[in-house]
This record gives C-alpha cells, sequence and structure tokens, in this order.
C-alpha cells in the first residue's frame, strides 16, 4: 500500500512468543485480537505495519537446547519454523517475524543501556538469589514455583502472580522450590545492575495519563505505581543465554530487558530488508507523531505499560500511543490442562478444523477489556454453524443459484431493494468504530443482526416460489440483486476477521477485494461466477478429535 499523508502511520506490535515450545490456543487469541485491527486499519487505507518475532533469551532457552543436545540457535531457528507454520495457519499475516537474538536488537539494548547509565538511572547492588545447589544455578523467575506472598495462590512463578498480577521478587515466594531439580533452592550472593524505576513515578504517571489503555487495566496499574515501585532487576548472571551486558564481567541482559527492545529491532530489521523510504529515526525517535502500540496479555502488562515506556523515554526514544491488553483464554470454563483435554495446541486445532472458525469465535466473544475469555467447545461448534453457515453463506448460497441458472449469472440492472441496502451501508460506521475501538464482539453483533434481517428479507421474497411463473422473472433477478448486494456488504465488513472466505466470497462475485471506501458501490448489470460451496459445517467428531489429541500430546 503507499503512503497517503492524510493517513495514519501506525506500527503494531504483538507479544513476543517464547522460542522454547509450540504455540497454544492462549498464544493465538492475542495474535488473532491484533492481527484483526491490523486488518481493519489497512482496509480503511491507514499504512500499518504488524511486526513480531521470538524471544528468544534466558535460563528456559539454555536449559531447552541442553535437554535436546543442540545449540540454543537450533533450538530457535526450530521453533520459529513451528510457530510461522501455525500463525500462518491462523491467516495471522505479519510483516515481519523476527528474532530478539539479533545484531540489531543486540545493538539496541547496548544503546538504551548505555543512554540509561548515563543519566545515572543504573545502579549496582549486592542480591540474595535462589540458587539450585543440585543444578549450580541461579534460579530465573520461571525456575522457580511456591506461594504468592501477596494473595497466598499455591504454584506460582519467581516473578509475577497469576491469580492477582502482583510482581515480586523469586526471594519473596513461600515456599520455593526449583522447577529443575525439584529441591528447595538456597539463598546466594550476587551483584546486579538494577534500572531505578523507583525514581520514576511522575514520568510513569504522566505516560499513563496519556496513553490509551482500558480503564480496568490502568487502575490496575496505577495502584501499583501509588505502592512501591522498586528498582528493576536487569542482568542475570552466567550461565545465562544472551547479550553480555558491556563492560561487566559475567553478567548478562535480563530477558525482560532486551525482549520489548526486540520490537525496534524487528521493525528496524523489516525497514532494512524492504528499503523503506520512512527511516529508523522518523519512528522511533522521541519527537515522532506516528503511532504505536502494544498487544499484550494482562500478565505482562507490568513489563509493557510500567518498565518499557520510561525506559524508551529515558533512552531518549518515542513512547507507545497505547498498550491493548487483554484477559487469558480458558477452555470450557477450565484454566487449560493436558489431563482435561482443555491444553489445545495450534496444530492440533488447524490439522482438524478450519482456523477461520476460531477467528470467527474469538472475534464474537473480544472486547477491549481485560476480562478472560472462554471458549466453550460445545458453544463454539453450534456458533459457527449458526452464524457463518445458516445466517452469512446462507445469504449467497440461497440465491446465487437463481442468478447463476436463470439469467446468464447477470445481476439485475436495478435492485428490487435499495432502502435496504442503504440501510447496511448506513450502518457500516457502527462496525468501523467497533473494529477500532477493539470491541469485535460489538462489530460481529451488528453484522449478523443485518445478516438476519438479509434471510428475512429472502424469507419474505421467497425466489423459489417467484421463479415458478415466467412473468416474475424479472422480479426475481431483482430480489436476488439486492440479496448479492446484502451478501458483498456484509463479506466487507468481515474481511478483518475472515480473510479467506471473504476472498471466496468475492471470487464468487467476480470482483477484486474491495476497500471499506468502495463499501457503498453497489453490483449491478454484473456478472458473477458460478456459486460453489464456501463453507462447510462442523461436525461434533472434529471437536471430540480435538479433544481427544489433546488429552494424548
Amino acid at each position: 500500500m503507499s503512503k497517503d499523508k492524510s493517513n495514519r502511520d501506525i506500527l503494531v506490535t504483538n507479544a513476543l512468543p517464547y522460542a522454547n515450545g509450540p504455540l497454544h490456543l492462549g498464544h493465538i487469541l492475542e495474535h488473532i485480537q491484533s492481527d484483526i485491527w491490523v486488518r481493519y486499519q489497512k482496509l480503511i487505507g491507514n499504512y500499518c505495519t504488524y511486526i513480531c518475532g521470538e524471544d528468544a533469551h534466558g535460563t528456559s532457552i539454555m536449559l531447552k537446547a541442553e535437554e535436546l543436545d543442540i545449540s540454543p540457535e537450533e533450538l530457535i531457528d526450530r521453533v520459529k519454523k513451528s510457530h510461522l507454520e501455525d500463525l500462518e495457519a491462523f491467516d495471522i499475516d505479519y510483516d515481519n517475524f523476527y528474532t530478539t537474538h539479533s545484531e540489531e536488537n543486540k545493538f539496541y539494548s547496548e544503546l538504551i543501556f548505555k543512554r540509561l547509565k548515563e543519566q545515572n538511572l543504573v545502579e549496582e547492588k549486592e542480591i540474595e538469589q535462589l540458587y539450585d545447589t543440585e543444578k549450580k544455578l541461579f534460579l530465573s523467575d520461571r525456575y522457580i514455583k511456591g506461594q504468592c506472598p501477596k494473595c497466598g495462590a499455591k504454584d506460582q512463578y519467581g516473578d509475577n502472580c497469576e491469580a492477582c498480577s502482583t510482581t515480586y521478587s523469586a526471594t519473596e515466594l513461600l515456599n520455593p522450590i526449583s522447577v529443575i531439580t525439584n529441591s528447595q533452592p538456597e539463598l546466594k550472593k550476587s551483584t546486579h545492575l538494577f534500572f531505578k524505576l523507583s525514581n520514576l513515578k511522575k514520568e510513569i504517571k504522566e505516560w499513563l495519563d496519556n496513553a490509551k489503555i482500558s480503564k480496568q487495566a490502568r487502575n490496575k496499574l496505577l495502584e501499583w505505581v501509588d505502592g512501591e515501585i522498586k528498582d528493576w532487576d536487569i542482568s542475570r548472571d552466567k550461565p545465562y543465554f544472551g547479550f553480555k551486558i558491556p563492560g561487566y564481567t559475567d553478567q548478562y541482559f535480563y530477558v525482560w530487558l532486551d525482549a520489548p527492545i526486540g520490537y525496534l529491532a524487528s521493525h528496524k530489521n523489516y525497514l532494512d530488508k524492504k528499503n523503506q523510504s520512512e527511516t529508523f529515526e522518523d519512528f522511533w525517535n522521541s519527537d515522532s507523531v506516528k503511532e504505536l502500540y502494544h498487544f499484550i496479555g494482562k500478565d505482562i502488562m507490568y513489563f509493557h505499560a510500567l518498565f518499557f515506556p520510561v525506559m524508551l523515554l529515558k533512552a531518549n526514544f518515542r513512547q507507545p500511543n497505547g498498550v491493548f491488553i487483554h484477559g487469558f483464554l480458558t477452555v470450557d470454563s477450565e484454566k487449560m490442562s493436558k489431563s482435561r483435554g482443555t491444553f489445545i495446541l495450534a496444530k492440533t486445532f488447524h490439522k482438524n478444523l478450519d482456523p477461520e472458525y476460531l477467528r470467527y469465535y474469538f472475534a464474537a466473544k473480544l472486547s477491549s477489556g481485560v476480562e478472560d475469555i472462554d471458549l466453550n467447545l460445545n458453544d463454539f461448534c453450534q456458533r459457527v454453524n449458526s452464524d457463518l453457515i445458516g445466517k452469512f453463506v446462507n445469504i449467497g448460497s440461497r440465491t446465487a443459484k437463481f442468478i447463476n441458472d436463470n439469467f446468464h449469472n447477470k445481476l439485475s440492472l436495478n435492485p428490487h431493494n435499495e432502502e435496504l441496502i442503504n440501510e447496511f451501508i448506513n450502518r457500516s460506521p457502527v462496525v468501523h468504530q467497533a473494529y477500532e475501538q477493539r470491541e469485535y464482539s460489538k462489530a460481529i453483533r451488528e453484522i449478523m443482526r443485518l445478516a438476519d434481517k438479509a434471510n428475512q428479507y429472502i424469507d419474505k421474497m421467497q425466489p423459489w416460489v417467484l421463479i415458478k411463473d415466467k412473468d416474475n422473472n424479472e422480479l426475481v433477478q431483482s430480489v436476488c440483486t439486492t440479496s448479492l448486494n446484502l451478501f458483498r456488504l456484509l463479506a466487507i465488513m468481515l474481511i478483518p476477521v475472515l480473510p479467506k472466505l471473504t476472498t471466496r466470497v468475492f471470487e464468487f462475485l467476480s470482483i477484486k477485494t474491495p476497500v471499506w471506501e468502495e463499501i457503498d458501490i453497489l453490483l449491478l448489470d454484473h456478472k458473477i461466477s458460478k456459486y460453489k460451496p464456501l463453507l462447510t459445517r462442523i461436525d461434533e467428531a472434529n471437536i471430540e478429535k480435538i479433544r481427544k489429541q489433546t488429552k494424548e500430546s
């Protein structure tokens, strides 16, 4: 797409999946949410770049590679390939999918660290860490489990609580256990580097006052800011897989320092590969007026909405315009669990069912809030069959055959009910605004309400009865022309959610994929193609197959 100076220039990022295992549907939820918003922005004519990549550093990568007897780099490449296969299956269309283990990320991590240090925002402190005496390894947060020091929830990792979202030091966990050896770790002293976050409450609040963040998330973030903001530990001891900190012996950048900087690195890599006229500085300089938004889960909002924005500010880079935060995914009202058959891998799903079914179902449930979203597999089956087959696709399948069989595939010059067509066009701003505000469920409700009206119109006109009398031929052609124009309008509204299905709709209508501003153009005196089934119903057997394979995996 060429840039139009009157249109917005937006960069969208998705949380980086960790490069030590396969994607599950909880990951896919977020990628679908961000992909829909990007597709919508492109549909309405904005210039929108969409980037992501592998989160490739940390103890977990090192240990997983060791377990597989391969190098960390080989592990990252393997997992990246697997992740891309899954993302492509779900029609996640990144402009660039990179990795934090890159020269670009090393450069910007060192540059940001240097700038923070020059402002006396980095301090050395002697700390006590949990140390696995059997493995002879300082334990990273994800390799320690215990009870949350605030709410008492059991089985929580050593950095933040999934139950109450509190962040804490691993040493604050109650009854800590090493996940690696299942032994009780001991405290051991080490010198670490800290980013002086506690000095920057004012700057954090100023950013929160101006950023686009949901009210629920903002309230939680302000609760943290109004409490005790602790300095941020940004280094780790060897052995560790990551970037060594310049000027320090055996100290590495903590993964949560270089992971979000990976957004800068991925964007730089994209611009360099594409030889874009826009420079990295155009976008990332502190005075940039272009837009930057992060899509993340609520478990990592502390890092993205407190730590990262103020780090960028103090390193003289631009800050995000907003952070869009979603809740967790449950399956059949349960936390994702292998034993219950609810820990569904992305591959398990897309090998058994069309991924667009899930894109639709998630869109029908997603809002701009941070509430958890439940994938109820029975409801999923019923809703997809009812909405996509029974309502949307039904409009085309019920009327196309009359145009194909009786009018040489040609639509009439005049629609029978232009008033109804105009009603659909006049309601399109409701869908437009809902997409912009990430209220996808509202957009889907409006689209399906209109689909109901289209089907009611067909029921009322009964072209299958009218066609029995040759005197009604002109009326039947006009009624079906009206119906197929309504079908086209709904398909345009569904492009961000169902890119492949809507492409098939436009191929049947013998038109190029429209842009949003073409929504009021009617197909009149126009030849369409022979109708072929666009979508098949979900069979309950497919759902049971997914459940069975999930339990066995």
